[in-house]
C-alpha cells in the first residue's frame, strides 16, 4: 500500500501521457547508469537513491525517453507523463487481447490511426477513416454508407466494436451494412483494425478482421488542487455534397474525476460525381412526386447523384472518477441519429420500359443509443494485475421504405433490438514479458419487427410481413485465455482458445407466408484457437507467422429474414444452418533498412468451411412466390462447401529528410468458392488490388500530404455470380457486360498551425474529377472536392 506520506517523499509515478494509465517496468537511472530502478505495477518508484539535481533518465518501450530532475518532478506532484512513440516499430496495441502489448510482440498485422492523424485526414464518415488507412477497403450503396471489406470478408464475417462492446447484433446481415456510420469520427481517440481473424477474443463474427474503436477518454487533472478545463471546435465545409459540419467536444478534469462531451452535427446535399469516367454512372434522370402523380424527371445536371442527401447528430458523454490509486470507475453514453436517407443504387435501377422500379426507397432514421459501464481494478498479481467488468446495453433503431413507381403502397418494416452484454476481463504478468489475458463473455440480443403497407393516397395502414420473426432472441455465453510467453529477448509465442456457445431462438408468423416450419432453434457451440510467434534476428527485422480459426454462428438475419436483394429475388427464412468456420494461416515481414526506410510485407491464407451464402430454395414446394408485389425468384441463406482467399499487403515508409516522407500501402487478394455442382466462382466481397501512395512535408507549423489512391479491375468474368447479375451496379464493357473499371485519384491535403490554438486544413481530393466507383459499389464517389476545415483548442 502506497501511502501520502510516502508520496510525498521520494514516490513518484510514471503514466502514459495519452491515457493517463501507470506504466510499469519503466527503467529509472542516472547518466552513467550506476543508479536504477524499475517502477512497479502501479507505475510507482521510489526516488532515494537519487540527488536533487543530477540528470533522471525514465525509458521503457514504446514511449519516448524522458530526461529529467528530482528538482523539477517536485514540482509536478512527483508524476512524470511519458508520450507514446506513436509511429516507432514497438507501438502500443489495445485491441487484440484488450490491453495494451507492444505491436512487435503480436504475431498478428494491425492497422492503427491517432486523434492527430484523424484531424488531419478529415473524414467525413468512420467508414471514410478506415478507408483513409489505405488498408481497408469501403464498398457505398448510398451517401450514408460504408461497408468495409477486409480480406475477403465483410459486414457480418467482420466484427465492429466500440471502446470494447460489441456493436454487431443479432440482424447483421451478409449483405453490405452502413452501421459504421453510427460512429463519429471527430469524437474517436484512435482506431485499431486486427487483418484477420479475432475469434479467440472476440467470439462470433470475427472471421476476416476487427475494426476497433476508441472514443474520446476523459483526462483527469495533472495537479490536485486545481481543475482543468479543455475543448476543441471545428468547422467543416465541403463542395462535393455542400457538407456543413459543426463539432465541439470539451473536457472537465479534477485529480480524481473528469468528464468528457463530444457534439457533432452534419448536414450532406446530395453527391456530385467527376466528369471524366463512365456515362453508366450519369444520373440522367429520376423519379419525382408531383401533384399527386409519380414521373420522371430529366436531371438537369447528371452528375449530381439525387437524391443522396441526409443529415446526422452525434453526442457522446463519458465520466471517469478513482476513488483510490486501485480503482478507475467509467461511465459512457452515446447516441447517434440520422435523418430519412434514401438507398440511391435502389432508385437508379429502371425496367425495360424505360420507368424506375422504385419511386422511394429509403432508410428511415438510424439511431444508436449506447451506455458502457467499466470498472477497472489492479490487482494484486495473485489472480490478476487488472480486471476490467464492462457492463452494456445498447439500442438500435433502422427501418425500411419502398415503394413501386405509380403505386400507392408504401411497404415499410422497422427493426429494433436491444443489446445487453456483460464482460469479464483479466491481465496477469508473471514478469513484464509474460502475460496470461482471460476472460468471460455475455451477449443478449431481443429483435423487434414489424411491417405493413402505408397507402399514401388513402392514408390507411395495414399489416404486412415482418422482415425478421418478432420477439426472436440471440445468446452468446464465452470463456477465453490467452498467454504471451517471451522465450527469449527477441522471440515471443502467443497462443490462445475460446469456446463459445451460441443460442438462438425464433417464432415465425405464417400469417403472410405459408412456411413449413413454425419455429427455428439453434444451440450450437464452438472451439477457436490460434498460435503465433514474433522473432527479431536484429532490431531491424521483425518476422511474424500465426495460424487461427474463427467462426461465426447463424444469426437472427441468416435463419429469419424475407426481403429482395435484388429485383426478382426474395431470400426467405431456412432454420436448418450450422455456423461457418475458417482455417487462417499468415506470415509478415518487417524491415527497417538504415535508420530511414521501413518496409512490410504479409501474405495469408484463409479457408473458409460451411460458408453460409444465398442459394436457390424452394418455399413449401414452390420456386417463385410474389413478394411485395413482384413475382420473385424464391433464395435462401445456405451452407455451401468451401471458399479459399488469399492475399499479399505491403507497405513501405520512407523519411526522405528531416521534413519529407513518403510512404504506401498495396494489397492484392483473390479467392474461389466452390459450388453445389463442384465448379469454382469468384468469392462475393473480394476486392480488386487497391492501395495508396503518400508524399508528406511536415514541416511543423505547415504540413503538406500530396497522395494518389488507386484500385485495380474487374472483368466480368471475375465478378462473383450474384454481382453478374446485378448491371445497375457497374459499367459496361464492348460485349455490353458489367464490369468494374481501374481508378485512380490525385489529392493534395494541407494544414496550418497559426497559434497553439488555431489551425486550418484544406484539402483538394480528385483533382484530376474522375468519375469512379468502387467495386460492388452503387453510388459514384465524389468528383473533384474542396475540404476546408478550421479547428480552434482552447
Amino acid at each position: 500500500m502506497v501511502t501520502a506520506s510516502t508520496l510525498n517523499a521520494q514516490q513518484i509515478q510514471v503514466l502514459d501521457a495519452a491515457s493517463g494509465e501507470p506504466i510499469a517496468s519503466v527503467a529509472i537511472y542516472n547518466k552513467d547508469k550506476q543508479k536504477s530502478i524499475i517502477t512497479n505495477i502501479d507505475g510507482f518508484a521510489s526516488l532515494d537513491k537519487f540527488s536533487e539535481t543530477e540528470s533522471i533518465y525514465f525509458q521503457t518501450f514504446a514511449f519516448k525517453t524522458l530526461k529529467t530532475t528530482k528538482e523539477k518532478l517536485s514540482t509536478n506532484d512527483y508524476k512524470v507523463k511519458l508520450e507514446p512513440r506513436s509511429e516507432a516499430m514497438n507501438a502500443v496495441v489495445l485491441s487484440v487481447s484488450k490491453f495494451q502489448q507492444r505491436q512487435q510482440d503480436i504475431p498478428q498485422s494491425v492497422v492503427s490511426a491517432s486523434k492527430e492523424e484523424i484531424v488531419f485526414q478529415n473524414p467525413q464518415t468512420s467508414a471514410d477513416l478506415l478507408q483513409q488507412t489505405g488498408q481497408v477497403y469501403v464498398q457505398k450503396s448510398q451517401q450514408g454508407g460504408g461497408s468495409p471489406l477486409i480480406r475477403g470478408f465483410s459486414t457480418n464475417r467482420l466484427l465492429l466494436t466500440v471502446d470494447g462492446v460489441r456493436m454487431n447484433t443479432a440482424i447483421f446481415r451478409g449483405g453490405n451494412l452502413q452501421n459504421i456510420i453510427s460512429i463519429d469520427p471527430l469524437s474517436v481517440e484512435r482506431t485499431e483494425v486486427i487483418l484477420g481473424p479475432g475469434s479467440v477474443v472476440y467470439g462470433s463474427d470475427a472471421i476476416g478482421g476487427v475494426m476497433n474503436f476508441f472514443t474520446l477518454s476523459p483526462q483527469f487533472s495533472d495537479t490536485e488542487t486545481a481543475a482543468d478545463f479543455t475543448g476543441n471546435g471545428i468547422l467543416r465545409f465541403a463542395t462535393a455534397n455542400n457538407e456543413k459540419t459543426g463539432h465541439v467536444d470539451f473536457n472537465y478534469g479534477t485529480s480524481n474525476f473528469a468528464s468528457a462531451t463530444s457534439i457533432s452535427i452534419n448536414s450532406f446535399d446530395d453527391l456530385k460525381m467527376g466528369s471524366n469516367g463512365p456515362d453508366d454512372y450519369l444520373r440522367e434522370r429520376y423519379a419525382a412526386r408531383r401533384n399527386g402523380q409519380d414521373v420522371v424527371i430529366e436531371n438537369k445536371d447528371p452528375e449530381v447523384q439525387v437524391p443522396t442527401g441526409y443529415d446526422q447528430i452525434n453526442l457522446l458523454q463519458k465520466f471517469s472518477y478513482k476513488p483510490s490509486l486501485y480503482w478507475k470507475l467509467d461511465l459512457g453514453l452515446i447516441y447517434t441519429a440520422t435523418s430519412d436517407y434514401s438507398r440511391y443504387d435502389a432508385l437508379d435501377r429502371f425496367r425495360e420500359s424505360g420507368n424506375p422500379r422504385n419511386a422511394e426507397w429509403y432508410y428511415g432514421p438510424q439511431k444508436w443509443f449506447m451506455v458502457n459501464a467499466k470498472a477497472q481494478h489492479r490487482g494484486s498479481g495473485t489472480w490478476y494485475d487488472k480486471m476490467v467488468i464492462t457492463q452494456a446495453f445498447q439500442r438500435f433503431d433502422e427501418s425500411r421504405n419502398a415503394r413501386s413507381f405509380q403505386s400507392p403502397d408504401l411497404f415499410e418494416n422497422d427493426e429494433q433490438v436491444d443489446a445487453w452484454s456483460t464482460s469479464v476481463d483479466f491481465e496477469r504478468r508473471n514478469r513484464e514479458d509474460n502475460i496470461l489475458f482471460y476472460g468471460a463473455e455475455y451477449v443478449h440480443n431481443k429483435v423487434g419487427s414489424t411491417g405493413s403497407v402505408f397507402d399514401i393516397e388513402t392514408r390507411q395502414r395495414t399489416d404486412a410481413a415482418t422482415r425478421y420473426p418478432d420477439g426472436s432472441t440471440w445468446q452468446s455465453l464465452a470463456a477465453y485465455v490467452s498467454y504471451q510467453w517471451k522465450v527469449a529477448s527477441n522471440f515471443t509465442v502467443q497462443s490462445g482458445a475460446r469456446y463459445n456457445h451460441i443460442w438462438l431462438d425464433a417464432d415465425f408468423d405464417n400469417t403472410f407466408f405459408n412456411f413449413p416450419f413454425d419455429d427455428a432453434m439453434v444451440n450450437t457451440g464452438a472451439l477457436t484457437g490460434g498460435i503465433g510467434a514474433t522473432y527479431l534476428p536484429d532490431p531491424s527485422l521483425e518476422l511474424r507467422a500465426n495460424l487461427s480459426t474463427a467462426f461465426r454462428a447463424p444469426n437472427i438475419d441468416d435463419v429469419g429474414k424475407i426481403f429482395d436483394p435484388s429485383p426478382g429475388t426474395v431470400i426467405v427464412p431456412n432454420p436448418d444452418l450450422e455456423s461457418e468456420y475458417s482455417y487462417n494461416a499468415e506470415l509478415g515481414l518487417k524491415k527497417r533498412i538504415g535508420n530511414d526506410l521501413t518496409v512490410e510485407v504479409a501474405g495469408y491464407y484463409t479457408i473458409l468451411k460451411d460458408a453460409l451464402v444465398p442459394r436457390d430454395f424452394t418455399l413449401d414446394g414452390e420456386d417463385m412466390i410474389v413478394y411485395q408485389g413482384e413475382l420473385s425468384q424464391v433464395r435462401a441463406i445456405q451452407n455451401s462447401e468451401r471458399s479459399e482467399i488469399y492475399g499479399i499487403e505491403l507497405g513501405v515508409d520512407y523519411k526522405l529528410s528531416d521534413h519529407f516522407k513518403l510512404y504506401g500501402h498495396y494489397t492484392w487478394l483473390d479467392g474461389k468458392q466452390e459450388e453445389e455442382d463442384g465448379s469454382e466462382v469468384a468469392v462475393r466481397h473480394v476486392a480488386p488490388a487497391f492501395g495508396d501512395a503518400h508524399v508528406v512535408y511536415d514541416q511543423g507549423k505547415f504540413k503538406l500530404d500530396a497522395f494518389t489512391i488507386f484500385n485495380g479491375q474487374f472483368d466480368f468474368d471475375e465478378l462473383a455470380p450474384d454481382q453478374q447479375d446485378r448491371d445497375y451496379l457497374y459499367a459496361s464493357d464492348v460485349n455490353g457486360n458489367p464490369f468494374s473499371p481501374s481508378w485512380y485519384t490525385v489529392n493534395l491535403r494541407s494544414q496550418y498551425q497559426f497559434t497553439d490554438s488555431l489551425s486550418a486544413i484544406a484539402t483538394l481530393e480528385n483533382i484530376t474529377d474522375q468519375r469512379y466507383r468502387t467495386y460492388s459499389s452503387g453510388i459514384a464517389a465524389a468528383g473533384r472536392n474542396l475540404i476546408l476545415a478550421l479547428n480552434y483548442s482552447f
